[in-house]
């Protein structure tokens, strides 16, 4: 338990103030992070201190979005999910696919289903809906 506060520890150091690190439970630590800082956790998550990504999920919060970025160290046995608020009027956020390929896939869904936009993603294709799917309307939106 010691070495995964030190772990953590590490990485907080390394970005000093610039975000909240939040303990859920004994394995699990939330990132809560404001967009412009995204890809640089990231870089830093995987090319410093080796961790990988799982998944990213989004909700609807009915103010704002929220996405979770899933990561994992699995040698610490820690699991890392950071945590961005988007407004609802036109979210957006930088893509990851180029940082993270298997990204690719996960932000077209949500981009779908959800309407957040993901800036610099180079698939603009529908992954799970029809190529006639009405323009704007987003299946997983709350009303």
């Amino acid at each position: 338990m010691k070495e995964k506060k030190l772990f953590i520890d590490s990485i907080k150091k390394s970005f000093g103030r610039n975000f909240l690190i939040e303990k859920e439970s004994s394995g699990r630590w939330y990132i809560s992070l404001k967009k412009g800082q995204l890809r640089e956790v990231v870089s830093f998550l995987l090319k410093e201190k080796g961790f990988r990504f799982s998944t990213a999920s989004a909700v609807d919060l009915l103010h704002a979005f929220e996405i979770l970025y899933h990561f994992s160290a699995d040698r610490e046995g820690i699991f890392l999910s950071l945590r961005l608020s988007l407004k609802r009027e036109r979210p957006s956020i930088p893509s990851l696919s180029n940082l993270l390929p298997c990204a690719l896939f996960i932000e077209r869904e949500m981009r779908e289903l959800m309407g957040i936009f993901f800036e610099g993603h180079p698939d603009k294709k529908n992954l799970l809906l029809p190529d006639d799917w009405p323009k704007g309307n987003y299946p997983l939106r709350k009303p």
